[in-house]
């Protein structure tokens, strides 16, 4: 399915920040607030965590999978994120709910921000970029998450911090304060309902 030249109906919004910052806990308050909304799956070659369910937040496959894909060209984008782990997002999961006229969300890092942005035209895409206190507080939270290396952390830090310098790119900023993500998800609420109104 191309993405070019292709006439859309709907709008995507892209939830963007750094791991850690809260970006999955605001989807997961739409899905039980907008569930007529739609909500693609991503898909990733790292193990699932605990709890984690194939198809529910991610479809986990291997990389030869994954390699496939991108050979068909059944991506939007993808990246190769923390080490070796590849992240990808879908065409059809995307393109076709919003040539459809659909309200599409959808976590995504910076550099996956920076590939749909390139293929969406303006008026169907809205970024909101989800922004932490600080360094020291999204260290707090990505430990919050489970334990891992020093290096993986150094890794994460790194990345989170060449996301954070670009998070102006965005057409918005929402901060998740710590032990506030009430806020920021009436914050976010506030700018999706604003900015589909020309959609009904």
């Amino acid at each position: 399915m191309s993405s070019k030249g292709e006439k859309y109906f709907g709008k995507l919004f892209l939830i963007v920040g750094p791991s850690g910052s809260g970006k999955g806990t605001v989807i997961n308050r739409f899905k039980k607030k907008y569930p007529g909304f739609v909500y693609p799956v991503s898909y990733t070659t790292r193990k699932p965590r605990k709890n984690e369910v194939d198809g529910e937040v991610y479809h986990f496959v291997s990389k030869e999978k994954f390699k496939e894909m991108i050979r068909n060209d059944e991506l939007l984008e993808y990246a190769i994120v923390h080490s070796d782990n590849y992240y990808g997002t879908s065409k059809k999961g995307i393109l076709e709910p919003l040539i459809k006229g659909a309200v599409v969300m959808r976590e995504v890092d910076i550099q996956g921000f920076h590939s749909i942005k390139d293929l969406i035209p303006n008026e169907n895409l809205v970024s909101i970029f989800v922004k932490v206190s600080g360094l020291d507080d999204l260290k707090r939270r990505i430990l919050k998450r489970g334990k891992m290396t020093e290096e993986e952390l150094d890794q994460r830090m790194k990345s989170a911090l060449e996301e954070i310098v670009q998070a102006d790119q965005c057409d918005y900023q929402v901060e998740n304060k710590w032990n506030k993500i009430d806020e920021c998800v009436r914050n976010i609420e506030e700018i999706v309902l604003k900015e589909i109104e020309d959609l009904y």
